[in-house]
Parts: structure tokens; C-alpha cells; sequence
């Protein structure tokens, strides 16, 4: 096997890693099995495999909620992702699974971190349905930070905004959808706040 995980025949032993875990998923293996493995892979892996393990976790919640040991584990991997300074892994961890089960509070600073960052916001998973009027308040203060120091507005962060909110001349927000549509997940300890590094 090559320095790279690729071996002499061709074949990247991380995709096997990963082909592997989602079946485990979806054989419905013990969640502490899953959840082993998912933890293993994580702590040691470098950003490559995290984020692979980030997509093993959208895929288990992509069409319905993760088993609880699932859950627990996989919030508290996503919210490691969240702490990174690499754009790519906080991108990752803002996928289906952070969409459908990271609370609000870790959610909302998810989302500004990846606009601080330069990220485009087109990979946040179920974004217009959980974007609420504490997101559109946080998006308007980095707004006006932004424009404090002479520095342009993104049409991401703009989109965020509130409809009555205007950021820049003759640039009108889109309209904001119903809050009440929003998940419920309610506010997370252990909440991660963009910074600036």
C-alpha cells in the first residue's frame, strides 16, 4: 500500500473504509458498533477521512433520524468539524445529518462561520427551513461589520437577511421564509462561535 492509501492494485482503502461503514448503517448493525467505528475513524483520521466520516453521517441521516447513541455521537463530531479553521471540514459537517439534528444555537454559528470563511452556502442542508430570525439578526450584525470596514457584502450573507433590513443601496433581501417551519431541535451545550483565524 502506497503512503496515500491507495494500494498497488489500485483501490483507496479509505473508500473501502467508508463503503464499509455505510453498510454497517444500512444492515441496521448495533448503533454502538456504528458509532465505534465512526468515533475510531475520526480521532484519528486526518481531514480527508473526517470529512469522510462527516458523509457516512449524512448518509445515515439522510432520509430519517439517526438511531440516539447515533445521534449523541455524531453532534459531538460535528461540532469538533465546526471547531476547525479548514474551510472544507466545516463545510462537511454542515451537511444532512447537522440539518437534521444539530441544535440551533451550534446551527446559526455554523452557518455565519462558512459566510466568514468564504464558503459558499449552497451545501448547507435544509438552510430554508431552519433559517430563523436569530440567524437573520447575527447575518445583519456581520453585514454591518462588513460594511464598517469597507468590505463588500457576499449575495450569501445578503440572502439571509430579513426583507426590511437593507444592507446596501438599491439591494433588496429575499423574502425570509416562516420561522415556525424551522426544526425544533432546540439549543445545544457546548455551542461553537465563528472565528476569525
Amino acid at each position: 500500500m502506497s503512503m496515500n492509501g491507495t494500494t498497488s492494485t489500485g483501490v483507496d482503502t479509505r473508500d473501502r473504509r467508508d463503503g464499509t461503514t455505510a453498510a454497517l448503517a444500512r444492515a441496521g448493525a448495533p448503533a454502538v458498533v456504528v458509532t465505534d467505528e465512526l468515533r475510531a475513524r475520526y480521532g484519528s483520521g486526518d481531514t480527508e477521512e473526517r470529512i469522510a466520516v462527516l458523509g457516512v453521517l449524512d448518509d445515515i441521516a439522510a432520509e430519517r433520524p439517526a438511531p440516539d447513541l447515533v445521534r449523541d455521537v455524531g453532534v459531538e463530531l460535528v461540532r469538533d468539524a465546526l471547531r476547525s479553521n479548514d474551510p472544507r471540514l466545516v463545510a462537511a459537517a454542515m451537511g444532512a445529518f447537522a440539518g437534521r439534528h444539530l441544535g440551533d444555537h451550534d446551527w446559526r454559528h455554523g452557518v455565519v462561520k462558512l459566510v466568514f470563511m468564504g464558503v459558499p452556502l449552497a451545501g448547507v442542508a435544509r438552510l430554508d427551513e431552519r433559517a430563523d430570525d436569530e440567524l437573520a439578526r447575527m447575518a445583519e450584525d456581520l453585514a454591518e461589520e462588513r460594511e464598517a470596514a469597507g468590505r463588500p457584502v457576499p449575495d450569501d450573507l445578503r440572502a439571509l437577511l430579513r426583507p426590511s433590513v437593507g444592507v446596501a443601496p438599491g439591494a433588496a433581501a429575499p423574502d425570509r421564509p416562516d420561522p415556525e417551519s424551522a426544526d425544533a431541535t432546540g439549543d445545544a451545550p457546548g455551542s461553537t462561535r465563528p472565528e476569525g483565524r
